[in-house]
């Protein structure tokens, strides 16, 4: 096999599945109620919780798409860490007194009690089509790291390879212990990737032949005139994903969906003792967020100073990253060992597989089982989990080809995916929590109103209908702006039956 692994890579990799095993065998319990295998019986500590929600908001895209952005643009990403503090805000005054007080496995059980349960199941099998979209997305950009790393290019059979050892990964931390293990695992993974970024950041700092006023200045007052280190895009083009227009709506709306309509995100805080302490555990992953994104941001400014801007762009015939480049080319042996396990950690699907096997059961399968044990059901629930892997991996083969179609920056890509579901859910939410209208009938309507209103935007769709090509440089934000505000006027159009969810959370 032609690889640039060392004998001290395969070691730093081996060291790291033996660390994983450990974690999962310690925290997997016997016996376990459907309670427990979901929600860790709601006896997760905060802290731990709010770790977890950052491994869960993290992925690949933060460790290769992150840098990538800094090295071509500047800091204007940083944007949409300031926006889940907003987002985080709403969630906790608006969605978490909610969810706790009616004691719900999964946030759509709501929409049940506002509409009814065709509703619900609605929302969940919503959920179910943009988790795996975004999900087998994730999947997809770490192959292409681990691939590159282990065979040095991404041809079909190999990025197959890769797909199968990170879905190995994810499904055998998941399997056995449920939400428990698998929160225990993030932070294993939070500590290793951050450590990977900490290790390179540190290595290509002591590789430049400049102080910090002279790296400062030379971001400043770049050759083209731009300025690295800005924070802020005041422009109100509609390509900038991270323009301040963009930011102030798209981003916070994508960041509000996350951390309260995304079961991904919510099992997490639902672990926790009640409301308030779910709310205070979004708050701190959000602070927590900050410097970690600001840690990718500064080793793509570093990669900039390094390659003074002129870094090739392929690998062996490969479009790579920029960070991708310098981890193949330029990483000492055992070292590039390390920044694959961030990788692999970073792009953990664990998560994903636990909340998806969460909404399949509980919302879609527990209401027609009738009555049975508690065992019964979290076996259904591991079940589950390997039939959504396997969805995963079909997704990320997917990937391979629609990216590669679209010609897509690997992170707008995979954060523009995820438009598919939250548009929807948004729209729907929006007009449960605020209005008296709605039905069963216009949710339905209103979730595929919201799909179909981001799949016109996919440059695939645009070529095959003849559709202003314009349409292809609009950039994720605005996707999701339009399909929430599409869903919401459907869902609308419905005189309702029942009495609104107040927006007030008492």
């Amino acid at each position: 096999m032609n690889t640039t692994f060392t004998a001290a890579d395969w070691a730093v990799l081996g060291l790291y599945v033996a660390l994983l095993a450990a974690a999962g065998w310690l925290t997997t319990r016997r016996g376990m109620k459907s309670e427990d295998y979901f929600l860790a019986g709601h006896h997760a500590p905060t802290w731990l919780v709010a770790i977890s929600v950052l491994s869960t908001v993290q992925s690949a895209a933060t460790f290769l798409g992150v840098p990538d952005f800094a090295y071509r643009g500047n800091f204007t990403y940083i944007g949409g860490v300031f926006s889940t503090l907003v987002a985080a805000w709403l969630v906790g005054h608006w969605l978490m007194p909610k969810f706790y007080a009616a004691g719900v496995t999964t946030v759509y059980e709501l929409l049940e009690a506002r509409f009814d349960a065709t509703a619900r199941r609605a929302a969940a099998g919503m959920y179910l089509v943009g988790r795996i979209l975004a999900s087998g997305a994730r999947l997809y950009l770490a192959a292409i790291a681990v691939s590159m790393i282990l065979f040095l290019d991404v041809a079909p059979g190999h990025m197959l390879i890769a797909m199968l050892i990170l879905l190995v990964f994810g499904l055998a931390f998941t399997f056995m212990g449920g939400l428990n293990s698998v929160i225990w695992s993030d932070l294993v993974q939070v500590v290793l990737y951050v450590g990977a970024a900490l290790v390179v950041a540190w290595f290509l700092w002591t590789s430049l032949p400049l102080t910090l006023p002279q790296a400062i200045d030379a971001l400043r007052h770049a050759p083209d005139g731009t300025d690295k280190l800005a924070l802020i895009d005041p422009s109100p083009s509609l390509s900038a994903p991270f323009g301040l227009w963009a930011v102030l709506t798209g981003v916070v709306l994508l960041n509000f969906a996350n951390a309260g309509l995304d079961q991904d995100t919510t099992q997490r805080v639902l672990a926790c003792r009640d409301a308030k302490q779910g709310t205070r555990a979004l708050f701190v992953s959000a602070w927590a967020s900050l410097p970690v994104i600001l840690l990718f941001l500064t080793i793509g400014a570093l990669l900039w100073l390094h390659y003074q801007g002129a870094a090739a762009g392929t690998f062996n015939g490969e479009k790579v990253t920029v960070f991708m480049h310098y981890i193949l080319t330029e990483l000492p042996p055992g070292l590039r060992g390390l920044v694959t396990v961030g990788v692999i950690a970073a792009a953990a699907i664990n998560s994903g597989l636990i909340s998806m096997s969460a909404v399949l059961v509980n919302d879609l399968y527990r209401p027609f089982a009738g009555e049975r044990s508690e065992a019964h059901f979290v076996r259904m629930g591991r079940i589950a989990t390997v039939a959504l892997g396997l969805a995963l991996f079909a997704m990320a083969v997917l990937s391979y080809y629609w990216q590669r179609y679209a010609d897509t920056a690997l992170l707008d890509f995979v954060l523009g995916v995820m438009a598919f579901a939250y548009s929807g859910l948004l729209g729907v939410y929006g007009v449960a929590l605020f209005s008296r209208r709605g039905s069963s009938a216009s949710v339905l309507a209103a979730f595929a109103a919201g799909f179909l209103t981001v799949l016109a935007f996919q440059p695939y769709v645009i070529d095959a209908l003849g559709l202003p090509l314009a349409l292809k440089g609009v950039a994720f934000p605005w996707h999701l702006c339009l399909g929430t505000a599409v869903a919401a006027l459907v869902c609308l159009a419905a005189p309702g039956k029942g009495v609104a969810n107040s927006a007030n959370p008492s």
